[in-house]
């Protein structure tokens, strides 16, 4: 089966586009994982990609897109949100221990992503009226603010503490 490039309304795709992101951090998770890098390592690029990416982009979508319908589809996405939110709370309370608990975090973000983009968004922009994609356009538009991974320690490159 070919994997062909899914289209997404351009009122949502701020949030499709994050979705990378999303990806890329679950990659780099299993990245040092592979690469034997100590959890207490981990634990903080993952803190740093909770407090400057994740929480706000779960708020958007909750709040503009989750919220609007109340159905399976909807409450699987907000299920799934708040099993990660639990899990980066884990992460920071340093209750993840062992290489599999990090591998499973990783799996379930890149589920929920491939969930999202694959089913519940493309369900979201055929219910939703256009007047209604077109406003959830307009917020993402005037307050949204691309995630900049800068963050310093680069564990998934090379094995190095900065």
């Amino acid at each position: 089966m070919e994997n062909k490039p899914l289209k997404r309304s351009v009122y949502m795709m701020a949030l499709s586009r994050e979705h990378h992101e999303g990806l890329l951090f679950s990659w780099k998770i299993k990245e040092g994982i592979k690469k034997g890098i100590p959890f207490w390592r981990l634990n903080k690029y993952a803190d740093f990609f909770w407090s400057h990416h994740l929480q706000r982009h779960f708020k958007q979508e909750e709040e503009l897109l989750f919220s609007l319908i109340n159905n399976a589809l909807t409450k699987r996405g907000l299920d799934e949100h708040k099993l990660l939110k639990e899990g980066f709370w884990r992460i920071q309370n340093n209750l993840l221990r062992t290489n599999e608990e990090y591998l499973v975090f990783a799996e379930l973000l890149i589920n929920h992503i491939r969930f999202e983009e694959r089913e519940l968004f493309p369900y979201l922009e055929k219910e939703l009226p256009a007047v209604t994609l077109m406003k959830v356009g307009e917020i993402l538009a005037g307050n949204h603010e691309p995630f900049e991974d800068d963050y310093s320690d680069e564990f998934w490159i090379n094995e190095v503490t900065n």
